[in-house]
């Protein structure tokens, strides 16, 4: 069989759009039961994310509700099963991005092939193709793959932290850049890292913990090790990058709301030739003391207007962490919007 899922009709007539009926039958069990996801979770993520019904059973899924959101559904399912063929997996949040992807390809390309990706895409060697997720997302790797400085804000489990460790592994293995220099204000220990026990690595790396994490991702661990003790891969804090010039680099400073103007100004003056900047933070969350700028908000401010620097957004609705971690910013954001209100 040359499609991805075999469907047929059924049920009412083509004029009962609230009423239709579309069930589809998979070649491979085991994958549409990794499609369905554990106890069916991801249809049932689908079904609520469509307002569509969706009853699965063996290989079979079958889909009922309006006529559209039922043809939508369709599709997200036909996309997640090529993935699965090509040996991806799939969850939840692969769930919530097949929707808004195949959305966005039925506006672009109506008559386009069942599965054929629009949303941008990032690849290691390790991990494989990673697609984004939402068209937040889809901007973003757009915007990194485009612009020399991107600078990207949103709240907590919107991937701003993660891409970006991976478009700047993939550009290291493209060879594209020679090292990647990974970078966050130590606020917590007030930059005094020397009280700290240890070398220079020990006392960073409760501060760039998020960071390693997003290495492993995307680099087997003994490459990550490799380059940590050749310099190809390189981090230290705000602090320590001060009277250098950085080429061939690709230099991420993470957490950048708890950056200082003059921190700022003097990160993003290391930017030598053939390097790339990538700017992450949340200037709601900032660890400043009170009355004090932050650097991410001021530096977004003034450099707003130059066409040549990436500008990305998230918002609350762009979380792909967990649903809850998505109600949760929601709650503190509506918090407070009340607060400014008040005032």
């Amino acid at each position: 069989m040359t499609e991805v899922a075999r469907f047929a009709r059924q049920g009412r007539s083509e004029a009962a759009e609230e009423d239709a009926e579309i069930t589809l039958a998979f070649d491979d069990n085991r994958h549409a039961s990794q499609v369905f996801g554990h106890f069916d979770q991801n249809l049932v993520k689908l079904a609520r994310r469509l307002r569509v019904a969706c009853v699965a059973s063996g290989n079979h899924v079958m889909l009922k509700g309006p006529t559209e959101s039922c043809e939508h559904a369709r599709r997200v399912l036909e996309l997640l099963y090529g993935r699965v063929q090509l040996g991806q997996d799939v969850g939840l949040g692969d769930v919530d991005g097949a929707v808004e992807e195949t959305a966005r390809q039925k506006s672009l390309f109506p008559d386009a092939e069942p599965g054929r990706g629009v949303f941008e895409q990032i690849g290691t060697r390790k991990r494989g193709p990673v697609r984004a997720r939402n068209l937040a997302q889809d901007f973003y790797l757009r915007a990194l793959k485009r612009h020399e400085l991107v600078f990207a804000e949103g709240p907590a489990g919107t991937g701003k932290t993660w891409l970006a460790v991976g478009h700047a592994v993939s550009l290291l293995e493209q060879g594209v850049v020679e090292r990647l220099i990974l970078s966050r204000p130590a606020v917590e220990a007030g930059e005094r890292l020397g009280f700290l026990p240890g070398d220079m690595r020990e006392k960073v790396d409760p501060y760039l913990r998020p960071i390693y994490d997003g290495l492993h991702d995307f680099m087997d661990a003994r490459m990550v090790e490799r380059g940590m003790q050749t310099g190809m891969i390189e981090v230290a804090p705000l602090a320590f990058m001060r009277g250098r010039t950085l080429t061939k680099s690709c230099v991420l400073l993470d957490e950048a709301q708890n950056a200082t103007s003059m921190q700022m100004k003097m990160f993003l003056t290391r930017l030598g030739e053939g390097s790339r900047m990538i700017v992450t933070g949340d200037p709601s969350q900032t660890d400043l003391p009170p009355g004090q700028t932050s650097g991410l908000s001021e530096a977004i401010g003034l450099l707003s207007e130059f066409d040549t620097i990436g500008h990305v957004k998230f918002a609350e609705g762009d979380v792909v962490r967990h649903d809850l971690v998505r109600q949760i910013v929601g709650a503190y954001e509506k918090a407070a919007r009340d607060r400014r209100r008040g005032a």
